[in-house]
């Protein structure tokens, strides 16, 4: 058969397209055709396949004796690099989208793990330890927000342990540390604005801090965070501090201001001091604000030289009356405080000792210091005015 083709000829009857550029179009398409062209699988790839689908059948088979009804069988597989499976550019493309995703789950997982270590207790459970208020002890006491009538009801006669440093004690039930310190709204009084109210009681709340829980303050150091709250113009209270923390005597010690222990004699045990006490403040003269705080530390402790696994309690209470003057009046420092009175009492600690540090007493271990002569204290009862209690004497206590 001939093809007539509509294109004309030359003048001599030849194709006006020359050979080359046939021939050329020739190899073209044969490549492309190649190309396009479905390829057999090698050897490899027609056992594995075969494999597979023997194990497949078999499978279904035994399943079908005993009864199991299967939902589908995998479908034949095929090995890497005969269509299956994504190109290397795509596989690379869905890593990166991994990448992202954990990128952006990982920031809200940081900042969780900084606030659990900030405050262990947020978990549940109190994982990490961060409260010694264990389940078995009862839910935790609500703040104290008026003077307690009563003393605390008598505890379940129980051992403290390094587990539970505060079993068979009221304070097992009582916030932990600086949390128990809540600092009440603040309102303008006088001439003073509600800023600077706010100021004085937080100024109240720190100088608690510093000096009864801050570790550095704990373990005999320096009580910087408190002494940093005192303000300096404050007559004669400077150098009463300095004085005290030089050369402790009778007359001079620390202990009426700061919680002090000798690591070389005694180590806290945990990371937790139960607190507990109110704020609250009133108008004071010429126009200043006068804060009243009351408040109770109990410490658990173990020895640093004998026996590390006996645990006592000292505890600690501590009156302060402090005053916010008007600068307007006075000669002060702008948003420092001064301490009118301050009181304190503590419950076991050696008596007739003044070497600026708490000497908790051990059963285990016998006294050296002088015997109480005075009457029997409760000193969880908070109940009491603690100016009722006998200055100067050593009393014998009724629990720890």
């Amino acid at each position: 058969m001939v093809l007539v083709s509509d294109q004309q000829s030359g003048e001599a009857g030849e194709p006006t397209v020359p050979d080359e550029v046939w021939e050329r179009f020739a190899r073209d398409s044969e490549r492309d055709i190649r190309a396009s062209a479905p390829k057999e699988p090698s050897a490899r790839a027609r056992m594995v396949t075969e494999r597979l689908r023997l194990q497949d059948q078999r499978e279904a088979e035994q399943a079908s004796r005993r009864g199991i009804r299967r939902k589908g069988a995998r479908p034949a597989a095929q090995p890497e690099g005969w269509r299956t499976g994504p190109t290397r550019h795509e596989a690379d493309r869905r890593a990166a989208r991994r990448r992202r995703v954990w990128a952006f789950l990982g920031v809200p997982l940081a900042v969780a793990v900084a606030v659990v270590a900030m405050k262990p207790s947020l978990l549940p459970g109190h994982l990490f330890g961060g409260s010694g208020t264990p389940a078995s002890a009862g839910p935790e006491l609500p703040a104290e927000t008026s003077a307690p009538t009563t003393p605390p009801s008598a505890q379940a006669s129980q051992v403290p342990t390094r587990k539970r440093p505060f079993a068979g004690s009221p304070a097992e039930r009582w916030a932990d540390g600086a949390d128990a310190i809540v600092v009440p709204d603040a309102t303008p009084v006088g001439a003073l604005t509600r800023k600077q109210v706010a100021t004085a009681l937080r100024d109240t709340k720190d100088l608690l801090v510093g000096a009864n829980l801050d570790p550095a303050t704990l373990r005999g150091e320096r009580p910087v965070a408190a002494i940093a709250v005192l303000d300096p113009q404050q007559p004669h209270m400077m150098d009463d501090v300095e004085r005290k923390l030089r050369a402790p005597d009778e007359k001079h010690d620390p202990l009426t201001l700061f919680s002090r222990f000798d690591p070389r004699e005694v180590r806290l045990v945990g990371n937790v001091v139960k607190t507990r006490g109110r704020i609250t403040f009133e108008a004071g003269k010429e126009g200043s604000v006068a804060i009243h705080a009351d408040y109770t530390f109990v410490y658990p402790v173990s020895s640093a030289k004998g026996n590390a696994d006996e645990v006592t309690r000292t505890i600690v209470r501590r009156v302060l009356d402090i005053d916010f003057l008007n600068p307007e009046k006075f000669r002060v420092t702008p948003g420092k405080v001064t301490i009118r009175r301050h009181e304190q009492e503590i419950g076991n600690t050696a008596c007739y000792v003044h070497d600026g540090f708490l000497h908790p007493l051990f059963d285990s271990t016998a006294s050296t210091s002088a015997p109480p002569t005075g009457p029997t204290t409760d000193p969880y009862d908070r109940s009491r005015d603690i100016r009722d209690s006998p200055a100067g004497e050593c009393g014998a206590l009724s629990r720890t």
